[in-house]
């Protein structure tokens, strides 16, 4: 797929045990000609983890995209009609932000430059990551799946003897079905058995 003149606004949340496998897709895009937006939420560009260095992180963002990480809902509203995206995709997308989507909350960067790039009719794909998708969140990825203009990376259970709640996204197939997204198609199967 070649994605040159596309411009592609990549949201990054909270998922902090995920948030590192998104590198790979992201230069993946970048290869294929994209101009990507990253935004982060609130909590990616204040807070370090366990499993990652926000500094460095933002730093290593800049570096691939060749853009400065959007962190402000200042800075993301500019997604509605001044620099519209092609597309908007959200990795890791946590149940946090999945319940806010479904339920028209725009509180934070992704989720406003989200809402700009819907208002605009362009797609959002949704990479999800929630230890509560077969809990209490279930209810909201229906909810969204079932929404125009959004689209699923697809997701399966990883861990179900551990975590028989928890779904995630397979970032494998993120390009695949980015291409999807952008003809206005789910990419199936959309839920999966990780191998």
């Amino acid at each position: 797929m070649k994605l040159e003149g596309k411009k592609i606004g990549f949201g990054i949340t909270g998922s902090y045990c995920t948030i590192l496998e998104i590198i790979e897709p992201l230069k993946k895009l970048k290869a294929q000609g994209a101009d990507i937006f990253p935004v982060v939420s609130e909590n990616v560009f204040e807070h370090s983890s366990r499993f990652h260095d926000k500094d460095t992180f933002l730093k290593t963002l800049e570096e691939i995209t060749g853009n400065k990480p959007i962190s402000t809902i200042n800075e993301a509203e500019t997604f509605g009609p001044d620099n519209p995206m092609d597309t908007m995709i959200i990795a890791p997308a946590t149940g946090n932000t999945i319940a806010k989507l479904a339920n028209g909350i725009s509180d934070g960067p992704v989720l406003l430059a989200t809402k700009a790039t819907l208002r605009n009719g362009s797609p959002v794909l949704l990479a999800l990551f929630s230890n509560d998708a077969l809990g209490m969140n279930g209810m909201n990825i229906t909810k969204l799946y079932n929404t125009k203009n959004f689209f699923f990376v697809p997701f399966g259970q990883d861990n179900p003897t551990k975590k028989p709640a928890s779904m995630t996204a397979d970032l494998s197939l993120l390009e695949e079905a980015l291409a999807h997204a952008l003809e206005g198609r789910q990419i199936q199967p959309s839920i999966i058995a990780h191998k």
